[in-house]
């Protein structure tokens, strides 16, 4: 349980990537983390792009960083709509501004350019969405994962392992 007393918060919108979503809930869930989701409307079911639902415990709004320890944003073609709400853009930038983990995994990358928290940072992401990460001012690169401070990126879904790893690593020692 190494991640007990941990609280997490994890966004979500229609047309998530369903492993995306998931496999990280469940491994910080295993590690002994509360996860708990938010999305554009509290107690709503999501549905991500292969089917798999999602319930919201939160509205975007009802959010505040200072009660959780990271973020997750998950891929799909969710990111495009989350990216929309102020809100969320705020938050990432408390959470950014705060040093709190922030995880980013394939169009992920969409939400953290408009909360334009990427400047000078090393990042990766889905190769579809390179020219968008470096014109944000990031430094994309092909890898796994890539973790710069408290920002961990990760590419798609063969390397959630990858990725978990090294978020529960950050986040461990926060």
């Amino acid at each position: 349980m190494r991640l007990k007393g941990k609280k997490i918060i994890s966004l979500v919108h229609h047309e998530f990537e369903d492993l995306e979503l998931w496999y990280p809930i469940h491994r910080l869930r295993e590690e002994g983390a509360v996860v708990e989701l938010a999305g554009e409307k509290a107690n709503e079911t999501y549905i991500g792009k292969y089917g798999v639902p999602a319930e919201s415990d939160f509205a975007y709004g009802d959010i505040k960083a200072e009660d959780y320890d990271a973020i997750l944003v998950p891929g799909g073609w969710a990111p495009d709509k989350i990216r929309r709400f102020p809100e969320v853009l705020s938050l990432l930038q408390e959470m950014d501004a705060a040093q709190k983990p922030i995880g980013q995994i394939c169009h992920a990358g969409w939400v953290l350019i408009s909360a334009k928290i990427l400047q000078g940072k090393k990042v990766t992401s889905t190769p579809g969405i390179k020219d968008d990460m470096e014109n944000a001012g990031s430094v994309w690169v092909d890898e796994p994962v890539v973790t710069d401070g408290h920002l961990v990126s990760s590419r798609r879904p063969p390397d959630l392992p990858d990725y978990m790893r090294e978020f529960i690593a950050v986040l461990e020692k926060k």
